[in-house]
């Protein structure tokens, strides 16, 4: 989403980001184990102040590091930790340990944690209650999965909604804004359908906005939604609400792209290449095509170590498990995949340097339909894909 931006943060939301740990059945008597940076307000406002609140021991670590996370776990009598999603998978990417379920570890709380690595995760380190939430520092909105289903954030019904007003809203991907009527009104989305996640804003659920930054604070607000004078805060974030009202992360919208009149959800591709047991990350992006509208999918690979790339079952895998115009026409292969300080990928400048093997030292492939396969993508083939020669 850009450069970090300070966000004002109210002696209200402080006490609330706070009753995080308790709301999710930790106690004073917990361990709670914090190795999140500290600029990141679930491991300042929900870990420090949730202990606080709780009067619960803290653990704090300086760093990161999975080789030490069930080691210190077992040190320190830890009960309950923090986790955002790629941490989980790191703990997973290391190798199996004797004794890996030798802890006192009840609760997991945090955010981001994908369906595949969730699995892994208990089936691996025991039955940890995983407490898998959706919020944002500035936001005014929040969703906390108590049940333990897989894949979701949590679950919505008629009190919640008295409490946080919500709403999911159709979104034009090409137009990036929300898709207006022709009397000017948004409109929600049908259950099953991603749609934009947007919170009403009013006194009891307000918008503090960035400090010095109307331009920003102004652009996360959506106004003359539904009716005449109202506001609502606009997360950025896709949605899909199933039948039994639960709810699930789908994508960002920065991150969504469209080709062949189709969206594609950068998360879906991504899930489906890391099924791969020689795929240790994928990070997957839009990138444009001259002379073609929307963007094409393009997935940065990291390998796991001492595994070749297997492009024949990747193709496979890619056409078995995903829509046509999902598939990622472009591939990368790096060393190490670029992260935010909290283990988010990096896209800006992948995006930027695009499929060009003339600017691009990393090995590239190109997805041939007429081969029905991944091929090395030389400088030839790429001047035929600018050229129109190449069918994508």
């Amino acid at each position: 989403t850009g450069l970090p931006k300070a966000a004002v943060i109210s002696h209200m939301q402080v006490l609330k980001g706070a009753a995080g740990l308790w709301a999710f059945g930790a106690t004073a008597e917990d361990i709670i184990y914090i190795t999140l940076p500290l600029y990141h307000s679930a491991a300042s406002l929900l870990g420090i102040g949730g202990c606080i609140e709780l009067g619960a021991t803290c653990v704090l670590k300086k760093k990161f590091s999975a080789s030490q996370f069930w080691s210190d776990c077992k040190k320190y009598n830890v009960t309950v930790i923090q986790y955002i999603g790629e941490l989980c998978r790191y703990l997973c990417s290391q190798p199996v340990k004797e004794g890996e379920k030798n802890h006192k570890v009840r609760l997991a709380v945090g955010n981001g944690l994908r369906n595949d690595v969730w699995r892994e995760f208990l089936d691996r380190f025991g039955a940890i209650k995983i407490c898998e939430f959706y919020g944002a520092t500035e936001g005014n909105i929040c969703f906390m999965n108590h049940t333990g289903k897989i894949g979701s954030v949590g679950r919505t019904n008629f009190f919640y909604k008295l409490f946080f007003p919500f709403d999911l809203i159709k979104y034009d991907f090409q137009k990036d804004e929300p898709i207006r009527n022709k009397h000017g009104w948004c409109e929600k989305v049908k259950k099953g359908e991603a749609g934009l996640l947007i919170s009403k804003v009013n006194a009891k659920n307000p918008f503090f906005g960035y400090a010095g930054n109307k331009r920003h604070t102004e652009k996360k607000l959506l106004c003359e939604v539904f009716k005449k004078g109202d506001r609502y805060f606009n997360t950025g974030d896709l949605m899909v609400q199933d039948h039994e009202n639960f709810l699930y992360f789908w994508d960002r919208i920065g991150d969504t792209f469209r080709w062949k009149g189709e969206n594609v959800a950068t998360t879906e591709v991504s899930d489906v290449i890391v099924m791969l047991d020689f795929i240790q990350e994928a990070n997957v992006y839009g990138v444009s095509v001259p002379d073609h509208d929307g963007k094409a999918g393009m997935a940065s690979l990291i390998l796991k170590q001492n595994t070749p790339l297997d492009l024949e079952q990747l193709y496979k895998q890619v056409v078995t498990y995903l829509p046509r115009y999902a598939y990622p026409l472009f591939l990368r292969v790096q060393e190490k995949m670029e992260m935010t300080g909290t283990f988010k990928q990096q896209k800006f400048r992948l995006v930027d340097e695009g499929f060009n093997p003339s600017a691009i030292t990393d090995p590239l492939y190109f997805l041939d339909n007429s081969k029905k396969a991944y091929v090395l993508l030389t400088k030839e083939v790429h001047e035929m894909i600018l050229s129109g020669k190449m069918k994508l």
